[in-house]
């Protein structure tokens, strides 16, 4: 069992004040659409040039699936971007959910090595990646809870943009808990 605070919260991921908002980005990190595109506005155009910097690691990739870099946020209400990439949905037999619980898990350790105390999520592959969103949702609250809980980080929100998201984490959450 976690030693901080999950908290499900219904809003604007990019409007939250956080120490570190998690970005569901692409390989290449160089914006997108969904939530990675409204992260890119909201920063500003310093985060692209400062995504831009960040070394190809093979043609087109930055971040490769299930790893997370980070950059400074910006013009946001956090000091850094966690940019993670989500897998995309290809039916369950490409490892889809070990390279999610990945994204998960290389977020909450670049946030704790960059003494984080608190952290936002969006709902990461769910969108235009379509994974199954109550599966999503399941494994990023497993990941949470069961990270190794360290002095930096205490707390962990998981933003939802929509009611019905909200809803559905809200579930999760209470479901596991039990």
């Amino acid at each position: 069992m976690t030693e901080y605070s999950i908290e499900i919260v219904q809003g604007d991921i990019t409007t939250i004040p956080v120490d570190a908002i998690v970005n569901a980005a692409n390989e290449r990190m160089l914006g997108g659409g969904g939530v990675d595109g409204a992260i890119h506005r909201a920063a500003g155009a310093r985060l692209l040039e400062a995504c831009r910097l960040i070394d190809e690691v093979s043609p087109g990739v930055r971040c490769p699936t299930g790893e997370a870099l980070i950059t400074p946020a910006f013009d946001l209400p956090a000091d850094y971007v966690i940019h993670t990439v989500g897998p995309i949905w290809r039916g369950g037999v490409n490892a889809e959910e070990e390279l999610l619980a990945s994204a998960y898990r290389s977020s909450m350790q670049i946030a704790e090595k960059n003494l984080c105390s608190s952290i936002s999520f969006p709902s990461i592959s769910t969108g235009v990646f379509n994974f199954p969103f109550r599966r999503a949702c399941e494994i990023a609250i497993g990941v949470i809870q069961e990270f190794e809980v360290s002095d930096t980080i205490n707390t962990v929100k998981l933003v939802c943009f929509s009611t019905f998201d909200f809803k559905e984490y809200s579930q999760i959450l209470n479901n596991l808990e039990r």
